[in-house]
Parts: structure tokens; sequence; C-alpha cells
């Protein structure tokens, strides 16, 4: 094995230029390929981190407007979610699949504390919402069943708006058991929820009990989310959204396939579409990424051709005192092996050094759409697994590169051979 790597060390020295400049066609491939695949999953995290807040058997409902006429009504009317809604949700009809369900009601207000003034949304809410939408409690509390059954005047702010309220330096854990007042009302501080970039930095959550009560809202509420059971399927999931549709339509007045009344968001269903698009983006990229490569490995193949040619005489001399094709063969494979795997792995390198500066620079950077602050691009690296089937994709690569190469080295007669200038 040492004479092996040794034949193959000289081989190399021999044309130093011609070998570089080969391999950087294939460390080029790899890295791109690393980069891309990078990039592909940093875009698809910054996707689907909004969708992934919510836990993924869970259905949420919206009003809407009208989009056709029925029974008598103009279409555009704006249809305004209610109790009864709740208790359809809840009812003999879908009380098979209903697991448990959260209503939310909520109003714009102005945040003071001391001289300090942010603006702020309040959203009512009950305990289970922090396990339904996933939010990340940094200190303190949330809200608790007594805060719903007594009425308390105790909210839960985001870790931007605490440090926005608090002299600059001083540690946010301090505003916990503070009083604030929202509006014309003073609240009592008992949790902070974590920020990051895809949370919103105003949104405030009460109980669901006295935001309704003190904000006058009635029977009215603004969403609520859904958690379900026994929907395996996806054409399961489409027979069920058809039914609810119709039923709270029907409760509406408007018509039951009037997709524009209420909208579903249903978050099983969209992961299973956020799957999908990854998987199809993933090939892409990996389609990409294998074309940039095949440069690389045409190349080798090229100068292990021209070694071939150029040792021609020496092959010859090997076979003439005993070598067999075999011995042959695996030197030029090894030899093409090993320029593959040495390039490719620089190559492999570069690309998830890219990926941590793509992390480090645009990883921390968002961008407006409709109002919404999203992240460009979340944790844009590779894994341990791609890292593998890199390092076996070189190989093959390696492998194929020295192959024709090799056959044509095997076949090489001796006394032909040894005539070769």
């Amino acid at each position: 094995m040492r004479d092996l790597f040794t034949e193959i060390f000289e081989s190399i020295r021999r044309n130093k230029l011609r070998t570089v400049l080969t391999g950087f066609a294939v460390a080029w491939g790899i890295f791109m390929l690393i980069v891309l695949l990078g990039t592909g999953n940093g875009l698809m995290n910054s996707f689907t981190q909004g969708s992934g807040s919510y836990a993924s058997n869970t259905i949420s409902v919206y009003g809407g407007r009208t989009s056709e006429p029925y029974d008598g009504l103009q279409s555009g009317r704006r249809i305004r979610l209610q109790d009864q809604d709740l208790a359809l949700t809840t009812g003999p009809a879908f009380t098979r699949y209903v697991d448990e369900i959260t209503p939310t009601v909520g109003t714009s207000v102005t945040v003071v504390r001391g001289k300090k003034k942010v603006s702020g949304y309040i959203e009512g809410n009950y305990p289970s919402r922090r396990d339904v939408e996933k939010i990340n409690l940094k200190y303190g509390r949330f809200i608790n069943q007594k805060d719903l059954d007594e009425n308390r005047k105790v909210v839960v702010i985001p870790q931007k708006m605490a440090e926005n309220l608090l002299p600059e330096g001083r540690d946010i854990r301090t505003i916990l058991g503070e009083r604030i007042k929202l509006g014309n009302l003073m609240y009592r501080v008992v949790g902070i929820t974590a920020s990051d970039l895809m949370s919103s930095d105003n949104l405030m959550f009460a109980p669901f009990t006295t935001v309704k009560k003190v904000y006058n809202k009635g029977t009215e509420i603004d969403d609520f989310t859904f958690s379900f059971h026994g929907l395996e399927t996806e054409e399961a999931h489409e027979e069920f959204e058809e039914s609810y549709r119709a039923a709270v339509n029907l409760r509406h007045r408007a018509s039951p396939t009037d997709r524009g009344a209420i909208w579903i968001d249903n978050h099983f269903t969209q992961n299973l579409q956020l799957n999908k698009a990854r998987r199809v983006l993933n090939i892409a990229l990996w389609i990409i990424g294998l074309f940039t490569l095949l440069g690389g490995i045409v190349g080798v193949s090229n100068i292990m051709l021209i070694t071939v040619k150029e040792r021609t005489h020496e092959f010859g001399i090997r076979k003439a005192i005993g070598a067999s094709p075999l011995s042959i063969t695996k030197l030029i494979m090894a030899e093409s092996v090993t320029i593959t795997a040495f390039f490719g792995y620089i190559g492999m390198i570069a690309g998830l050094a890219a990926c941590e500066l793509l992390d480090k620079t645009l990883g921390s950077r968002t961008m407006d759409v409709m109002g919404e602050q999203i992240a460009v691009l979340i944790n844009p690296t590779v894994g341990v697994n791609v890292a593998i089937e890199a390092t076996l994709l070189l190989i093959i690569a390696g492998s194929i590169a020295g192959l024709v190469p090799a056959m044509k080295a095997a076949r090489v007669r001796p006394i032909e051979a040894l005539r070769a200038e």
C-alpha cells in the first residue's frame, strides 16, 4: 500500500500544474454543491419556521369575506367569527376529530412604563395557546386557568418590548411583577417571551376572559385554533375541511363552498406540502451540483488518459516483467480516486466554511414581506449526512473518472508498449 501511494505521489509531483488545475474543477464542483444545498436548507428553514411555530395536528380558522352571493345576500360581506362557531366546532358533528379549541381576541394598545412608550397588540388567550403555537417563554410564566377564572389583568410581553420599556443595560427580568399601562388600564407583567427573527415584537398575551370583558368584544372572536386526531391522510383532511367549511359557512348564511367566507389554515397539510417542496428543491440542487461536478470528473478522466499515454512505455515494461492487468488498473484507479478525493475535500471544507459565513451574515438579516419581518436564511448549513454522501460521491466520481483510462492501461501489450516513444 505504501509503494502504491509513493507511485501516485511521484506521478502527481511530475505534473503538478496540470493536476492542480484539473483538481480545482473538482473542488469547485463540490464547493458549489455544498453551498447550493446549504442555501436551499436556509431558504426552506426560513419558509417553514413560521408555520413550524404551530403544532402539526392543528387547524386555525379566520373570518373572511364572502366571494359569491347566497341566500339573498350580496358577495363581499364580512364574516366575523363568534362564540357559536366554537360551540359548532366542538359539537356532535365534529367531536370525534376535535380535541382542544383555543380562541383569541385582541386589540391594539399603547404600552406605557414611566416615560417609555411603545405600540403593542394585546391578545386574549387560553393557557393551551402556549402548546398549540409553541410559544417560547424566556422568563416568568404564561397565562394560567386562575387568571381566566378571576379575570386577572396580567400580561406576557415579548423580550424586545421589555428591552424598549426599560433603561438601556437593565436586566429585563426586573420588569417581572411590575405594572405597566396598556391603554387606560394597568396590567402586571408575569412573563416574557423570547424574541426571534420570526416572532412579533409587539404581541402580548393576556387572559381571554379579561381582554373580552375589558375591551367589550361581546360574542365576537378574532380567530381560533383547534387540535385534532384521527385524520391520517391528505384525502381525509380535504374531506374534513369541506364538511367543516360548509357547516361554518351555513351558520353565517354563506355558500357551503365559498372558500373566501372563512380561511382555514391546516398546519398538517401545510407541513406535507412544505416537505414535498423541500424534497423537490433538494433534488434540483443535487442535480445542479452534480452537473457542476461533472466538469471536474471529465477533467480528471482526461488527465488520467494523458497519464496513461505518457506512461505506455512504463506499463509495457511492468507487464513484461510480470505485472498483472489488475495491478495496473488498480494503480490508475487509485491515482484518480486520490486526486478527486483530495481536491474534493478541499472544496467540501471551503463549502462548509462558506455556509457558516452565510449563517453569520445573511442568517441574521430580515426582509419586510407585507409588513412582516421574515428571516432571509435560517441555518443555511448542511448536516453530517450530506458530508457522508459527498464523500461517497467523491469516491464514485474518482472511480468513474479513472475507469476508462485504467481499462486502456490494462490492455497495453508489452511488445507495442516497448516500441512506443
